[in-house]
């Protein structure tokens, strides 16, 4: 079983800046890809950012040059720096991990954190 704990969502103005984290932790052999997604109301879920184990990271269109998504091995952790926040980018926003543990190889989401672009 892996476990996933977001942090770093809040409220913040126009313009500025977040980091949101996502820690994976359990009986975890290897992780793939490690990605970001949002949803805001009314909304469907999709993709923000993916980076995989390559490290080549990719990134839906309204978020290029914003936003940067890393991650850290060592630590089973991935990270998505948002900067020049608009109010469009008010969401929930998940983290989903590609896990491989012992015994299956799965998706596994976070609870998701939120994040509020508002004066």
């Amino acid at each position: 079983q892996v476990q996933l704990v977001e942090s770093g969502g809040g409220l913040v103005q126009p313009g500025g800046s977040l980091r949101l984290s996502c820690a994976a932790s359990g009986n975890i052999f290897s992780i793939n890809a490690m990605s970001w997604y949002r949803q805001a109301p009314g909304k469907q879920r999709g993709l923000v950012a993916i980076i995989r184990g390559g490290g080549t990271p990719n990134y839906a269109n309204s978020v290029k040059g914003r936003f940067t998504i890393s991650r850290d091995n060592a630590k089973n952790t991935v990270y998505l720096q948002m900067n020049s926040l608009k109010p469009e980018d008010t969401a929930v926003y998940y983290c989903n991990v590609e896990a491989r543990t012992t015994t299956s190889a799965m998706n596994y989401w976070g609870k998701g954190t939120l994040v509020t672009v508002s004066s």
